[in-house]
């Protein structure tokens, strides 16, 4: 068994990610948190990135529950406010008349968090909050205002109180939020009405007998209902944590969050009958609602599934949950991307490359063969695992912008309003239209990531992505022997032949790319048992895994 030399790690400076799509940005802007990009290498990933889980799932269902609360708030008011105004009840002018101008003002209010709320995009944050705010804040303060209209000789108990406990109630149980959040809403919902009865006993000349007792049992009414609401708070939100923890989609079991990508969120999960670990990706919550993402995601599921190379990630599953997301299970792959190899470990010995960069080439070659090219392959979307006791086994993954080719073929996705792929590994024709990509763009990428684990950084690096476009269309390519000089000369011609800017000038198709390395002096210098030696030894984390 040969020696395997290490090299020291090449690093490129990094790009800006203006006006580019979340995974190009991702990609160029990796974070330098010491601590984040530990955690982030320590991740058994299927897709690069981190996602919020339960963040998102808690904000679908907050959208769920204000759909729900938002219309039945807006018919109660606007039924009311049609009552007032029939039988007279409502005093513009009087003195208290600014409770009948904010139950006139909570009509049009709802009618607009109702709008929102069920419009197809989910809001954001902010939005939902400011619809949570107009539901449950506007009837609070119309009922201060009838309140502060109130007598202090009328007894609390009868109806204000009891319009308190429904809302605090309402609120506590409907409204998804964590005990602490929840506690300061209710509390405030609680002490709102006691400080304005304190207010107005304070300032009232004469108080009747027995009124400060009358005041202080509402006044513990409304306390205890909001130390209630708060346990209800805390008790539904653990559910919910537990509920979500162990998700279940038809027969898999969610176990763990891996990673996130551009279109979803990706968990380790467990087949319940056949005990069988793999994959399921989810569509990101926050884009659920957009058309657009949901058709590129189908797309992904229905271009891998057609593909059946033991180098491309298997498809087992697909579906949509219960909710509406849609979603598909696919091989689980203990292991490492290659960027995250580099990464961690320097450029890689040529025989290695060679014999990753083949396998690679194989699963290209059927998914050209049925019409599909790829369109943003890079380090992060070839995945080095353990398969059936080998090592290195490379895995082509995420079709999210895979594009179908060949002349009157339908396209019934239309063309990408958004720069698709990495600039760093983008072909030149991709990246300045000139025409439209071939199988030939994907030749290009893969020499770039060829390049890429010769060398340990890209063919080439800028401060702005523009410039590393315009490198990629105009500017030679520096061979990689002078950035890393044992690289066998036979090698680099095939890497620079693949990052020919013309591409009449590189490889016809991946067959022709896999014959040409397959001739190289480093051809089949790779083997099997060194392969299992560099994972044991570098990565006995991994083999853990595997094992498991």
């Amino acid at each position: 068994m040969s020696t395997i030399s290490r090299q020291p790690r090449l690093t490129a400076p990094p790009l800006a990610a203006e006006a580019l799509t979340p995974d190009v940005a991702t990609q160029l802007n990796p974070p330098h948190d010491d601590a984040e990009a530990a955690r982030h290498r320590r991740r058994v990933a299927v897709v690069d990135g981190a996602g919020k889980g339960l963040s998102d799932q808690t904000r679908l269902l907050l959208r769920a529950r204000l759909r729900v609360a938002a219309p039945l708030v807006l018919g109660g008011s606007t039924v009311f406010l049609i009552y007032a105004l029939i039988t007279g009840s409502m005093r513009m002018s009087s003195k208290q008349g600014y409770a009948s101008w904010l139950h006139i003002a909570l009509v049009p209010v709802t009618a607009l968090a109702t709008y929102v709320l069920w419009r197809p995009a989910l809001p954001s944050w902010r939005m939902l909050r400011l619809a949570e705010a107009a539901v449950f804040g506007m009837p609070a303060l119309v009922l201060l205002a009838l309140d502060g209209g109130n007598p202090v000789n009328r007894n609390p108990l009868s109806i204000s109180a009891a319009a308190w406990c429904g809302l605090i109630f309402t609120y506590g149980m409907f409204i998804p939020n964590p005990w602490q959040r929840g506690a300061r809403v209710l509390v405030a919902l609680a002490l709102a009405p006691i400080l304005l009865w304190g207010v107005q006993v304070w300032g009232a000349s004469q108080v009747p007998a027995g009124q400060i007792q009358l005041l202080t049992a509402a006044g513990l009414l409304l306390l205890t209902s909001a130390v209630v609401a708060v346990y209800g708070t805390y008790v539904t939100n653990n559910l919910r944590l537990q509920a979500f923890e162990a998700r279940q989609l038809g027969q898999y079991r969610l176990r763990e969050l891996l990673g996130s990508g551009g279109m979803g969120d990706v968990y380790l999960a467990e087949h319940q009958l056949l005990k069988r670990p793999c994959a399921i990706k989810l569509i990101d919550p926050r884009r659920a609602a957009d058309n657009e993402a949901q058709l590129r995601f189908e797309r992904e599921v229905r271009a891998t599934a057609r593909l059946s190379h033991w180098n491309t990630v298997e498809i087992f599953d697909y579906g949509r949950t219960d909710d509406g997301m849609f979603y598909y299970v696919m091989e689980f792959l203990p292991g490492l991307t290659l960027q995250e190899i580099v990464e961690r470990h320097g450029p890689l010995p040529a025989p290695r490359v060679v014999d990753l960069l083949r396998q690679a080439c194989d699963a290209l070659r059927e998914a050209h063969a049925q019409g599909l090219i790829h369109r943003d392959l890079k380090p992060g979307n070839l995945f080095a695992s353990e398969r059936g006791g080998v090592f290195d086994v490379v895995k082509l993954m995420d079709f999210g912008v895979v594009e179908l080719m060949g002349e009157g073929e339908a396209r019934p996705w239309g063309p990408s309003p958004r720069l698709a792929g990495s600039p760093l590994y983008m072909a030149p024709e991709q990246a300045l239209g000139g025409h439209e990509p071939d199988a030939r763009s994907d030749i290009y990428s893969l020499g770039a990531v060829a390049y890429y684990l010769l060398t340990g950084q890209p063919p080439f690096t800028g401060e702005r992505p523009i410039k590393v476009l315009i490198a990629h269309a105009h500017d030679p390519v520096r061979p990689p022997s002078e950035l890393v000089p044992n690289v066998p000369p036979d090698l680099e011609a095939v890497v620079l032949k693949a990052l020919a800017k013309n591409p009449d000038e590189r490889f016809a198709d991946a067959a022709s790319f896999e014959a040409s390395l397959a001739a190289t002096s480093v051809a089949d210098r790779w083997s099997r048992e060194e392969a299992a030696a560099w994972w044991h030894a570098n990565e006995p984390e991994r083999i853990a895994a595997a094992a498991g």
